[in-house]
C-alpha cells in the first residue's frame, strides 16, 4: 500500500539521506518503491555466453516501437550491479521507454577498453533484439551515470566500439550522460593509473580526445555541488563538442550529489530536481517519440 500524502515529505527526506550515504539501504528502498503500474515483469538475458554477461529489460504494456534507453550505471569501473539499478528502468519504462541495463565486467578482473567492448557488445544485442520486446532499434538512446556516462561517452564519441561487433554509430540517436568523467587527466589514484594504463595511451582514454563534431546528440547532465566527479568534465567536454559543430545540451543543477544525480530519477525524488523531465524530454526529441497524454511528467519549462 503506497504511504498516505501526510506522510510522504517524512519518507523522501529520509530517502534522500539514505541515499546520499552511498548505502545498499537507500538503493533498496528506492526499488521496492519503484512504479510497477503499466509495466511487464522484467525480462533478463545474456548477451556475452563467453563471460556470462547479462541484461535486465523493462517494458511498458503494450509496447510497440517504443524508443529505446541502453542505461549504463556507475562505480568507477570496480563495482556496482544492474539489480541495483531497478529504480531507474521502472521509471523510465512507466514514461513509455523499453529500458536495457547491462552488466559489463570490472577492475580487476579487466582493464580499459574491455568494459567498453562489453558496453558495445551490449547496445548490438540490443540492436539486433529489442524489437521482441516493443522496443524500436531504430530509436536506441544511451545513457550513463558517472563511470557508466564515460561508457556511454565513448561509444557515442568513438565509432570503433561499435563497428567493432560489427555495428554503427549511426544506430545511437542520442546520449544522456549524468555526471560523467570525460576528461579527467592525470590520473593521481593508483587504480586509476591501473584501469587505464599505461600511461602511454592515457590520451585515447579520455571521452574528451575524441570529439570530432560528428557525434550524435548528447544531453550532458550535471551538478555544481558534485565533489566527486567534478563539474568541469562536463562543461569541458560540451565546450570542445560545440567548437567542433557537435549537437550537445548541458543541463547543470546547483544541490545534488554525485549519487542525488541519478537518486531523482526514481518516482519517489524525481521532484527534488528537472533531471528526469530533461531525460524524458530529450529522449522523446531525438527518437521523435509522441507525447503520451497519461504519463504523469511535468513540462518543461
Amino acid at each position: 500500500m503506497p504511504p498516505m500524502p501526510s506522510r510522504v515529505p517524512r519518507i523522501v527526506l529520509m530517502l534522500i539521506g539514505l541515499f546520499a550515504l552511498s548505502g545498499c539501504t537507500g538503493v533498496q528502498i528506492l526499488n521496492t518503491l519503484a512504479p510497477t503500474e503499466a509495466i511487464l515483469p522484467t525480462v533478463t538475458r545474456t548477451y556475452n555466453t563467453e563471460h556470462a554477461l547479462a541484461l535486465d529489460i523493462y517494458q511498458p504494456e503494450n509496447a510497440k516501437q517504443a524508443p529505446v534507453i541502453v542505461f549504463f550505471w556507475g562505480g568507477r569501473w570496480e563495482e556496482g550491479d544492474k539489480s541495483l539499478y531497478r529504480f531507474v528502468g521502472a521509471e523510465l519504462a512507466s514514461k513509455g521507454f523499453v529500458v536495457v541495463i547491462p552488466n559489463y565486467r570490472l577492475y580487476p578482473q579487466v582493464k580499459f577498453p574491455a568494459f567498453l567492448d562489453d558496453s558495445a557488445q551490449a547496445v548490438a544485442w540490443t540492436h539486433a533484439h529489442i524489437a521482441e520486446f516493443g522496443g524500436d532499434a531504430d530509436k536506441i538512446v544511451l545513457m550513463g551515470h558517472s563511470a557508466g556516462a564515460y561508457n556511454a561517452a565513448m561509444l557515442a564519441l568513438n565509432p570503433a566500439y561499435l563497428h567493432a561487433v560489427g555495428g554503427s554509430r549511426t544506430w545511437i540517436r542520442g546520449m544522456i550522460g549524468l555526471g560523467g568523467p570525460y576528461d579527467f587527466l592525470p590520473l593521481k589514484e593508483p587504480d586509476l593509473q591501473a584501469i587505464f594504463g599505461p600511461p602511454s595511451q592515457y590520451p585515447q582514454t579520455q571521452p574528451i580526445y575524441w570529439v570530432d563534431g560528428s557525434n550524435p546528440p548528447m544531453l550532458l547532465i550535471e551538478s555544481r555541488a558534485d565533489t566527486i566527479v567534478y563539474p568541469k568534465n562536463t562543461r569541458n567536454l560540451y565546450t570542445k563538442i560545440k567548437a567542433h559543430g557537435g549537437p550537445v545540451e548541458k543541463y547543470m543543477v546547483d544541490d545534488l550529489s554525485h549519487q542525488m544525480l541519478i537518486g531523482v530519477v526514481s518516482n519517489v525524488l524525481s521532484s527534488r530536481s528537472g533531471i528526469l523531465q530533461h531525460i524524458v524530454h530529450f529522449t522523446r526529441e531525438e527518437t521523435q517519440a509522441p507525447e503520451i497524454s497519461h504519463l504523469k511528467i511535468q513540462p518543461l519549462n
